[in-house]
């Protein structure tokens, strides 16, 4: 790795970290001593990039520090493009439009020489084979009431073919090879449940929001499913 990019990635792996990062951290992930990334780090400082820490602490980024969105590395473009061809196989239409669009706006912008690996990346997403039950349900809408708290009216198939109305507060929109999931929480079972969108026979955004702060029950979720996984292993 040549030394402008690897103070770049020093700068990447500091950006995505609310935590101090050690040098050792630093050291492992960019297969180079510690010696060199202390050296790397004054330099950094030197520039006035507003790196926080010290050896033995570790380093963290002022939040306020910017720099150009797209000064991509080969990795990162073809980390792009894969996830880019991930969803346009296998999300709704609006969502693959979207992704499509994104890989279009990059090839646009990044300098020519990047280019190929956009056109001609070493890295694919496993085509999607289509099959199972078909969806009636409007997946925008589901990832509009994600994003704005808003609560759901659902009517919902069980796998016995059991219906019910459920009111949920819906968390995230999950996408497998197979299937889609909306994660949320039940009111009627007081408790976070899965509901695979093709079971779903109806879905009504309501006026009610959840009420909680933003990211508050995307944390709740986060903890139940460690919750769950550490059951899991325990019983493991």
């Amino acid at each position: 790795m040549r030394r402008a990019d690897r103070l770049f990635q020093i700068i990447q792996i500091l950006r995505r970290s609310s935590r101090p990062v050690t040098a050792a951290a630093l050291a492992d992930e960019l297969e180079v001593s510690k010696r060199t990334v202390y050296r790397d780090i004054a330099d950094l400082m030197s520039q006035r990039v507003p790196i926080e820490g010290e050896a033995g602490f570790g380093y963290l980024l002022s939040p306020g520090y910017e720099m150009p969105p797209l000064m991509l590395t080969p990795e990162e473009i073809e980390a792009v493009v894969l996830g880019a061809q991930w969803v346009a196989g296998r999300a709704d239409k609006a969502l693959a439009n979207a992704a499509r669009d994104v890989v279009a706006k990059i090839t646009a912008i990044v300098p020519g020489h990047l280019r190929p690996f956009i056109l001609e990346p070493s890295v694919g997403a496993k085509p999607f084979l289509q099959g199972g039950q078909e969806e009636n349900i409007d997946l925008p809408l589901l990832r509009t009431a994600i994003r704005e708290g808003r609560k759901l009216r659902l009517r919902y198939r069980s796998d016995a073919g059991a219906e019910s109305t459920r009111i949920v507060w819906p968390v995230i929109l999950g996408y497998s090879d197979t299937s889609r999931i909306l994660v949320a929480w039940c009111e009627l079972r007081q408790g976070f449940r899965h509901f695979r969108t093709e079971r779903i026979l109806a879905a009504d955004m309501l006026n009610d929001g959840h009420g909680l702060r933003p990211g508050e029950l995307r944390r709740r979720w986060s903890a139940w499913r460690e919750a769950e996984l550490q059951q899991t292993q325990r019983k493991g």
